[in-house]
């Protein structure tokens, strides 16, 4: 009993460390952020100056502070925008303060409509976004493809509870990068080739996905049969079976589907999770098939294309991160 309290002390200690390390980094972040954003105000009043008195600003501030990084011309004109972008808006200024100042001119530089930036920019402090993965998420247009674009489940007639949280982590299309794929690729390699990067398959499926398995067997009356991806959603509490197919979605794929979800709710949930989700995934399909069939099956089921990067227009490909930077996370080093 002695041992287990005083784990138990040290363990409250260790949280209340880093609880105060994690808000010292935010307080740190947002006190750089909001004095950047009032040099940003001096340059702005003072630029009839011309472009001189940022030059010069520069040199006086780089002789002062010969150590800090953050002083470059560039950097101060980034400064200059970022100001007379909020000036007059405190809630984006607020939700900027609590970004890194890489990815506020990342947001500023590549998305325009302040109704997306928002989103991207609420989306980053609920996911933790690195600045690479940002621009990953943008350049992949994933407020459209999650947010816009119309989406097909039956999750509202099916599901009693959390049908909107289930519905919003569905995307139309998925990206995937797996550019190693043959041009005549199977299922089975598909789905090796995504276990391979599982951790780009992660983000792209989005937060609260924990991977159980691939070609994860289930037996019924002696017979195996085999789900090609499940995972367990953490927000959703349930399971979550994903079929992977090469080709132009069929009826016969929702049966299946739902026959996979019964053999899961029946055999592998238990009491405390909510109903097992099944997501198709074909690289075509026809909405007005997929909308006749989600609308007869009781099991909540999404069908979605998807689409491989090799896939892609090459102007969209070139400015993809690379794995490694896939794999980078809280990149907030100044200029």
């Amino acid at each position: 009993m002695l041992d287990k309290s005083f784990k138990e002390i040290c363990d409250g200690i260790k949280k209340d460390v880093k609880d105060t390390q994690l808000e010292i980094m935010i307080n740190a972040n947002a006190d750089l952020v909001n004095l950047y954003y009032r040099i940003g105000k001096i340059i702005s009043e003072n630029f009839t100056w011309g472009n001189k008195f940022v030059e010069n600003v520069a040199l006086e501030l780089k002789d002062t502070f010969p150590t800090l990084k953050g002083f470059s011309v560039r950097n101060l004109n980034y400064m200059k925008a970022f100001y007379e972008e909020y000036k007059d808006d405190n809630e984006f200024l607020h939700l900027g303060a609590k970004l890194p100042w890489k990815h506020n001119i990342t947001l500023m530089q590549k998305v325009k409509d302040k109704t997306i930036r928002k989103w991207y920019m609420e989306k980053c402090l609920e996911e933790g976004w690195s600045k690479n993965i940002l621009i990953y998420q943008i350049d992949t247009d994933l407020y459209k493809r999650q947010v816009e674009n119309v989406k097909h489940n039956n999750f509202n007639l099916t599901l009693k509870e959390n049908s909107d949280l289930a519905n919003n982590l569905m995307k139309e299309p998925y990206v995937f990068d797996l550019i190693e794929l043959t041009e005549d690729y199977k299922e089975r390699e598909l789905e090796n080739k995504m276990i391979e990067r599982l951790k780009n398959v992660l983000l792209e499926l989005g937060s609260g996905f924990s991977f159980v398995g691939n070609q994860y067997k289930i037996t019924v009356d002696n017979e195996d049969f085999y789900i090609d991806l499940l995972f367990y959603h953490i927000k959703l509490k349930c399971y979550i079976a994903v079929e992977l197919k090469v080709g132009k979605f069929k009826p016969e794929f929702g049966s299946k589907m739902g026959f996979y979800l019964t053999a899961l709710d029946e055999q592998v949930k238990d009491d405390n999770d909510n109903p097992s989700i099944g997501i198709i995934l074909c690289s075509s399909k026809s909405n007005k098939i997929v909308d006749y069939t989600l609308k007869y099956i009781n099991k909540p089921v999404g069908v979605s294309e998807y689409k491989i990067f090799n896939e892609l227009p090459n102007n969209l490909l070139k400015d993809f991160p690379t794995e490694d930077e896939l794999n980078m996370y809280m990149d907030i080093d100044e200029e």
